[in-house]
């Protein structure tokens, strides 16, 4: 009776380890398949920005910087590897598509250009599913890294070498500070 006891509790045990382990894997498969999305999304955006440019180039002469700007970045963020440094790269890509679009407001015939639109629809289109990827994302590495620190799954994470996983963030280039409106009589 005592060993179908202490054969009942083993297989407990034992069940309960194989679960955890199990869960910790499909937590962990869950953050790569989240990475893969916003890899789909990235790469997205950096295959419309070459035609961003490209028609812009006809317009926008006299603002070879701003272009150059904005290649030199995408090829930065095409060559970024990890989290963080593709994080940094992204950011710094953000913020030369922020100059360009503000270079643009100075060119209404680029502005009225279909084919420009239609980039820019396309783009902002992007961004927006980057964004929606990236939240993914970040929600699935809160719930791995959580997890993985938490007992009794933290024990067996170590066990089986579990790393926590990097959050995605790409910083939003800084809005222009609203201008003060001041009534004086």
């Amino acid at each position: 009776m005592a060993a179908l006891i202490f054969l009942g509790v083993v297989v407990l045990a034992a069940a309960f380890f194989v679960g955890m382990y199990n869960s910790l894997v499909q937590l962990r498969n869950r953050v790569k398949n989240a990475w893969s999305q916003i890899d789909v999304q990235l790469k997205r955006r950096h295959d419309l920005i070459p035609n961003l440019v490209e028609t812009a180039k006809g317009y926008m002469s006299h603002e070879r910087e701003t272009l150059t700007a904005i290649t030199e970045a995408r090829a930065k963020a095409m060559g970024a590897g990890g989290v963080h440094d593709k994080s940094a790269a992204e950011t710094q890509l953000s913020a030369a598509v922020s100059r360009f679009m503000l270079t643009v407001e100075n060119y209404p015939d680029l502005k009225a250009n279909q084919n420009f639109l239609s980039l820019q629809e396309e783009l902002t289109a992007t961004e927006n599913k980057i964004a929606f990827a990236r939240q993914a994302y970040n929600d699935a590495v809160l719930f791995y890294n959580n997890k993985i620190e938490m007992f009794p799954s933290n024990v067996i994470a170590g066990m089986f070498n579990f790393r926590p996983e990097e959050n995605f963030e790409i910083e939003e280039p800084t809005q222009r500070e609203a201008p003060k409106v001041q009534f004086t009589r």
